[in-house]
């Protein structure tokens, strides 16, 4: 069972994590990329992919919240965009990886909208953000049966499987205590807002508050239109490490992670604002 075939089209919503349009050309399908808008907080809208539909579209990729914006996916939006599946007969693979790190809103899982889009739903999770479990590779997806046993047959000739001891420890992170992650978005959200602060206050730096993750991804275009040459600069000059928004489809933005502590997130600020 294959979602996509060579000659197929993969809708990407951009900025993307960097990994998807290498997965679609993998497996020979091309990726189409629907632009979000920044004035919007790159929230996807039904809208931003109803008009990149064709006859060739296979699938759709959806990530909320988003990877690199922090953006929340709207309940109202996703039920379009469930219909527009529907009615197209496209799959939609859904990364909820940060389903648990979330500060505004409510984290909605397309899947969850109707049998319907249910039967046409890969949802991918796991352990890595929620547990701090970066590095096991533990994780799931769920899905219509034919395709997940298409992705078993294929995943086990082509890799190991994850270790006994990381399963272990991914099911009592599952069943035991989930306090752990709530913590851990409070003292994230305290950081979010620090950090969005610090860069709004640097002269032409703008920054939107993201509603989730662990990521802000402002916009540094009046300061240099090659994110690539503005990181790199920063990593030289004054030791901060950015990603460049070219590495999401979206130039003139670059990356931060604020999973690290306020002392950190301060002196980082510092340090850009004083190269700029």
């Amino acid at each position: 069972m294959t979602l996509c075939s060579p000659g197929d089209e993969v809708l990407i919503p951009s900025p993307y994590w960097v990994t998807y349009p290498e997965q679609v050309k993998l497996a020979g399908a091309k990726p189409v990329f629907a632009e979000l808008k920044k004035e919007k907080g790159f929230r996807l809208k039904a809208g931003d992919i109803e008009d990149k539909v064709s006859e060739k579209t296979k699938l759709l990729i959806i990530n909320s919240p988003n990877n690199p914006t922090g953006a929340v996916y709207e309940r109202s939006e996703l039920k379009k965009i469930a219909s527009i599946a529907v009615d197209n007969d496209f799959y939609v693979i859904s990364d909820e990886i940060y389903e648990h790190l979330l500060y505004e809103g409510e984290h909605v899982s397309i899947a969850g909208l109707g049998p319907e889009i249910k039967d046409k739903t890969i949802t991918i999770n796991g352990a890595a953000k929620a547990y701090s479990m970066t590095g096991w590779r533990i994780g799931w997806a769920a899905g219509p049966v034919n395709v997940i046993k298409g992705m078993t047959d294929f995943q086990s000739h082509t890799t190991s499987n994850p270790s006994s001891i990381a399963q272990a420890a991914y099911l009592e992170a599952l069943e035991g205590s989930q306090n752990s992650f709530r913590h851990m978005a409070a003292e994230f959200r305290k950081r979010r807002d620090l950090i969005v602060k610090r860069l709004n206050s640097i002269d032409g730096i703008s920054c939107p508050k993201p509603g989730g993750s662990f990521y802000v991804f402002p916009n540094v275009s009046e300061i240099s239109k090659n994110s690539m040459t503005f990181s790199e600069r920063l990593l030289e000059k004054a030791k901060v490490a950015l990603v460049p928004g070219v590495a999401f489809g979206c130039e003139g933005h670059v990356r931060m992670s604020y999973a690290c502590s306020e002392e950190t997130i301060k002196k980082g600020m510092e340090r850009i604002k004083a190269i700029i």
